[in-house]
């Protein structure tokens, strides 16, 4: 199991979002901040959503789940659709939408693409700091004007520690695919920014358990079980994959389960 993560309390910004903060920390069993720290990490709920700050002097910006604007708008226009090495890798193709459990949710991104081309899509995040990150993200863009109307049809959030929620699944809850993108050390090649990477090592810990993720995964998926990786890293676990699906910095590794 990994590394306990420190404590991250929530607070917020103004208090008019107090009731709804409160209901957030109550929901992921977040512990509650009267005023921000006077350092580390910690949640706040603003006019622009839930927020993970650094306090402190230099600190980085805020981490926001925003499936709507910025990097991610750009990823829905400009990504390649049903032609991109994310969409081959899980198995989309004409006449065949998976079912996709995403077993390390984190900040959503490669779920919420593959929800976008069509998948049904369970966000499992067990870390409770990203699962309220996530919720709120999901809320606000179910509002959305543009994607509302499949946001609630397609993504599913479970709030749980994934190897335990896989085993427990019924035999027809099994997905087609499971997803896997386990923490690695940031590098030159690594796709989320720096900001985002420094603040998911501090609160996740190091990853010490990815092994037996892929154990679950492969007992779990139907299909197929998809591990996203650094191109030139080698296989987790020193599994070699069924085979491999590469992008300019990416290495998407199969493991077919059929």
């Amino acid at each position: 199991m990994p590394a306990p993560a420190p404590d991250i309390g929530l607070t917020a910004e103004t208090r008019l979002f107090v009731p709804a903060a409160r209901k957030l920390g109550e929901r992921f069993g977040l512990p509650w901040l009267d005023r921000p720290p006077a350092s580390g990490y910690y949640l706040c709920l603003s006019a622009e959503g839930l927020e993970l700050r650094l306090a402190g002097p230099g600190n980085p910006g805020p981490v926001r789940i925003d499936f709507t604007a910025g990097a991610m708008a750009h990823r829905l226009r400009f990504g390649g659709g049903r032609g991109q090495a994310l969409a081959r890798a899980a198995g989309l193709k004409p006449g065949f939408t998976p079912t996709v459990w995403d077993a390390t949710a984190g900040l959503g991104r490669d779920g919420f693409v593959l929800a976008s081309l069509g998948c049904e899509v369970t966000l499992c995040e067990r870390s409770p700091v990203l699962a309220a990150l996530l919720y709120d993200g999901l809320q606000r863009a179910a509002l959305h004007p543009d994607i509302g109307d499949w946001i609630d049809e397609r993504l599913r959030l479970v709030h749980a520690d994934a190897v335990k929620a896989l085993a427990a699944l019924d035999a027809d809850a099994r997905p087609d695919m499971v997803y896997l993108d386990p923490m690695y050390p940031a590098g030159k090649e690594h796709v989320l920014v720096k900001k985002e990477m420094r603040a998911l090592q501090a609160i996740l810990g190091p990853d010490e358990d990815s092994n037996a993720l892929l154990d679950a995964a492969l007992a779990s998926a139907r299909r197929r079980v998809v591990v996203k990786r650094p191109k030139r890293a080698p296989p987790l676990d020193g599994r070699k994959p069924s085979a491999s699906v590469e992008s300019k910095k990416t290495r998407y590794d199969l493991y077919v389960t059929l």
